[in-house]
């Protein structure tokens, strides 16, 4: 028995619509200190997954913690001008 597919998916896979456009690349740009922040923050916590936290590990988790919370603070004071297009009013 032959099967029989459509050669839709291979031709739109790559198309132009399919990539991320400028607009977005800017904003993940400007989201990557939070990113950053928050890999750091699972990070710590990860290390702590099989074992009880020392001081060391408490002092990390908090470090990170505040530093997550600064990246997203300034990520909101950048973009507290900024309107969305479709927002509501």
């Amino acid at each position: 028995m032959s099967h029989i597919v459509t050669v839709q998916d291979a031709v739109t896979a790559f198309a132009d619509f399919m990539e991320p456009t400028n607009a977005e690349l800017d904003a993940i740009d400007q989201e990557m200190p939070v990113i950053l922040a928050n890999v750091d923050l699972l990070d710590a916590h990860i290390v702590t997954l099989d074992r009880t936290p020392t001081e060391l590990d408490v002092r990390r988790i908090r470090r990170a913690r505040r530093r997550a919370l600064a990246a997203r603070v300034a990520l909101l004071n950048r973009t507290a001008g900024t309107s969305v297009p479709g927002g509501a009013a």
